[in-house]
């Protein structure tokens, strides 16, 4: 794909932001958002260069009828400077991180597990929001199938245990909005620049729905725990040319 004239080759960041990080050496800002009902245990293997500072937004309680698009200027608002950053956003905080983006420019979004227009979303999820199915399913039910599948399918008994802290840690109210905002989220801008990780197994959303810049053979949804060496080599490429000299 052509990338503009005023972008680098590799990511599309402003050649004067590259100088600019480059003669003073300041650690960019990295902010991760983490999946819907979890925090930032999920990011407990991903590494970044030392030239980046990962900061971890935590969720704040939404409003009933709250909007995805709403709440994510909301959630982000008190983290704004006027300071160059990146976004890094896992599943529902792909969605959300895709929405800063829109009203808060960084020099980059990274999503995982994720997708970074409502058109990419699975058709029955589509189907569910207009019958809104999910009103009618509690949100302990999501609670106890996580676990369950996470139990069958997590392969290291170290990150069994931490999904089960993470599941039972998981605040009910906030799954039950987030399941509503999904399903019910519209967007059809795409910011830029963006990278899409993804694995070829995704159970929550499929791959062939999506259209990822970077893909993860037999990568299921919780690339960030059982294929994190792939993405810390991804993330390495991602960031190099923000690193500076």
């Amino acid at each position: 794909m052509k990338m503009p004239a005023t972008t680098s080759c590799c990511s599309g960041l402003p050649f004067g932001l590259v100088s600019i990080h480059s003669k003073n050496r300041l650690p960019l800002k990295v902010y991760f958002i983490s999946g819907i009902g979890a925090d930032k245990r999920l990011f407990s293997y991903i590494e970044l260069p030392l030239a980046f500072d990962p900061e971890y937004i935590e969720w704040i309680p939404p409003g009933e009828n709250e909007s995805l698009s709403a709440y994510a200027i909301r959630l982000f608002t008190p983290y704004y400077s006027n300071m160059p950053f990146i976004l890094i956003g896992l599943s529902l905080g792909g969605m959300v991180a895709i929405e800063i983006a829109k009203q808060f420019p960084p020099v980059c979004t990274v999503i995982i597990s994720s997708v970074p227009l409502s058109g990419q979303l699975p058709p029955y999820y589509k189907l569910a929001g207009k019958l809104n199915l999910q009103r009618h399913i509690p949100a302990g039910f999501f609670k106890i199938t996580a676990t369950v599948k996470n139990s069958i399918f997590m392969k290291s008994w170290t990150n069994k245990k931490l999904m089960w802290r993470v599941i039972r840690d998981g605040n009910s109210r906030f799954i039950k909005w987030g399941m509503n905002a999904v399903l019910s989220w519209r967007n059809d801008v795409l910011p830029r620049p963006l990278n899409h990780i993804h694995g070829t197994r995704d159970e929550v959303f499929p791959v062939k729905y999506a259209k990822p810049t970077h893909v993860i053979h037999k990568g299921g949804h919780l690339l960030v725990l059982n294929h994190a060496e792939a993405i810390n080599k991804i993330l390495q490429e991602i960031l190099l040319p923000y690193q500076g000299d």
